[in-house]
This record gives structure tokens, C-alpha cells and sequence, in this order.
């Protein structure tokens, strides 16, 4: 049975993967595993030790902190959360890109998108 933590943790590595624009193959190769690891991993079937976790962080690009980011209301909620935004594909592809967009744009795309929002 998977241990919420493993689940929280393998979720937070795909949706990190999904933000860079890497597959699951990319990720195994650079970190020297096989993808199907990197699969077990993400659905929580397997734990990531210490070591693969660092390794894992240091090719995505972030601290190891940032696994384990949101736990706490995890534990809070027994079931998955209805319409969690990081699940849906589009919503990835959507922030990926919004993050390509160089800064003072994005600034401004981001207030915009606030009083449209605001105005809904």
C-alpha cells in the first residue's frame, strides 16, 4: 500500500518534470535509472531514497524541500482534491509557458489575467 508521503513526493516530481519540459525517459537518463523507476516513483509505488531524491532535485532544478512542499495539507485531505490544477495537463502547459514569457511581460499578463478573473 502506498504511504501518502511517497505519493505526495512522487506527485511533486512529475509535476516539476512536467514544468521543465522533460519526459520520463530524460529524467532516468540523467539520473542514471530506468524510466519505469521514474514511473514507481511518481505514482508513489515506490519510495526514493535520500540519494535519488538529491539526484532527482539537482536535474530538475530545485531544493529537495521542494518534494516535500504542501504535505501538510495532504495529510489533511483523506481523498484526492476535486479539480486539483497541477493534475490537469493543460493547466502544466499553461504555467510552462507562462514562465517562458520573459519577466516584465509576464508581470503584465499576470495583472491582466487578475481583473479578468476579478471581473468573471
Amino acid at each position: 500500500m502506498k504511504h501518502p508521503v511517497d505519493a505526495h513526493v512522487g506527485k511533486r516530481i512529475r509535476h516539476r518534470r512536467w514544468m521543465v519540459g522533460m519526459t520520463q525517459q530524460q529524467l532516468a537518463e540523467r539520473v542514471g535509472i530506468k524510466f519505469q523507476q521514474i514511473q514507481k516513483y511518481e505514482t508513489g509505488m515506490n519510495r526514493v531514497s535520500a540519494s535519488r531524491l538529491w539526484d532527482i532535485a539537482e536535474t530538475l532544478g530545485v531544493n529537495i524541500s521542494f518534494f516535500f512542499e504542501g504535505i501538510d495539507e495532504a495529510r489533511e485531505v483523506p481523498t484526492p482534491v476535486e479539480g486539483d490544477i497541477l493534475a490537469d495537463k493543460e493547466a502544466l502547459e499553461l504555467v510552462r509557458s507562462y514562465y517562458a514569457i520573459p519577466e516584465a511581460q509576464r508581470r503584465r499578463l499576470f495583472d491582466l489575467a487578475r481583473v479578468l478573473s476579478d471581473a468573471a
